[in-house]
């Protein structure tokens, strides 16, 4: 539920405009959109009370910006949440900007901190193949088979939890060994499928049909229910299946990801092809599981 404006509703008179901008034009996933949204109703928030006289978008400056970001430091949040709010304003007022609502971007000045350098966490890729090989872990019905589907789908390939979820039953080819997925900036890529995998999607496809879910979903991966998976669901059996396995705290779908992605430079990969699986725009982004590696 968002707050309601009040004198500062003119600050934001074009967030519907903005909302639809990144929606529509840039074509972000639901998820990134709800985030923007919600940065910038908080921002609102902080500068809706009476010590603040903000009447027009031209009334703010980065102090009240770096005076929000202090506060967001006051309330325990990491520098890699408040650097993403901080992003999210840059890229509000640079739209405004566009729109000749601004002629400078107030958000630009801003000095955001750094963020410490962690490794990826990651499960052992054995210890994860062998749970994935038992026959006592996962059931035989359409839960158990979606769920190992799930844990399967996110090792086998790198794919991070969005692309999962958006994936379609159109696109899987089992016959030629590959998925198609929607990555960041709406860029497709096509990544290959083992055979075990393929084995297991058909099955999957088998055990869904049978179900005869009145809805009829389009998505690969629905609920018991036929409806749409959603994030929470896939992290709660990928949290559950993980925590035999593992002990450590972060049991997230994003340890697979980092989990394939290691696994696969451990095993003599080049550092280009895992880039090209994982759909990253920059090798950099890539070279952190050389440290996993070594």
């Amino acid at each position: 539920m968002y707050i309601h404006y009040s004198d500062v509703q003119v600050v934001f008179m074009f967030l519907e405009r903005f909302i639809q901008y990144i929606k529509f034009e840039k074509r972000y996933s639901p998820h990134t959109v709800s985030a923007y949204r919600s940065d910038l109703d908080q921002f609102i928030g902080f500068l809706n009370h009476p010590e603040e006289t903000v009447t027009h978008p031209k009334d703010i400056t980065h102090y009240q910006i770096r005076n929000w970001m202090v506060e967001l430091m006051n309330q325990q949040l990491t520098a890699r949440s408040i650097n993403r709010k901080i992003a999210t304003l840059r890229k509000y007022f640079k739209f405004l900007v566009q729109e000749g609502v601004l002629t400078v971007n107030p958000a630009s000045k801003i000095n955001t901190p750094k963020i410490p350098k962690h490794l990826p966490v990651v499960v052992e890729d054995a210890r994860l193949t062998q749970m994935l090989d038992s026959d006592n872990v996962f059931s035989d019905d359409f839960a158990g088979v979606r769920d190992k589907l799930i844990i399967e789908m996110l090792f086998g390939t790198g794919m991070r939890l969005a692309e999962l979820i958006g994936i379609k039953e159109s696109d899987i080819n089992t016959y030629e060994g590959t998925v198609k997925v929607l990555g960041k900036r709406n860029k497709e890529r096509i990544i290959p499928l083992n055979r075990e995998l393929c084995l297991l999607l058909l099955k999957y496809s088998e055990l869904k049909k049978s179900e005869n879910f009145n809805n009829n979903s389009l998505a690969l991966i629905v609920t018991d229910k036929g409806a749409n998976a959603y994030p929470k669901l896939i992290y709660l059996i990928v949290h559950k299946y993980l925590s035999n396995i593992s002990t450590q705290n972060k049991k997230s779908p994003h340890v697979l990801r980092h989990t394939f992605a290691t696994s696969l430079l451990n095993a003599g990969a080049d550092l280009n092809a895992i880039k090209e699986l994982l759909g990253h725009a920059n090798l950099s982004a890539t070279q952190i599981y050389t440290h996993n590696s070594v």
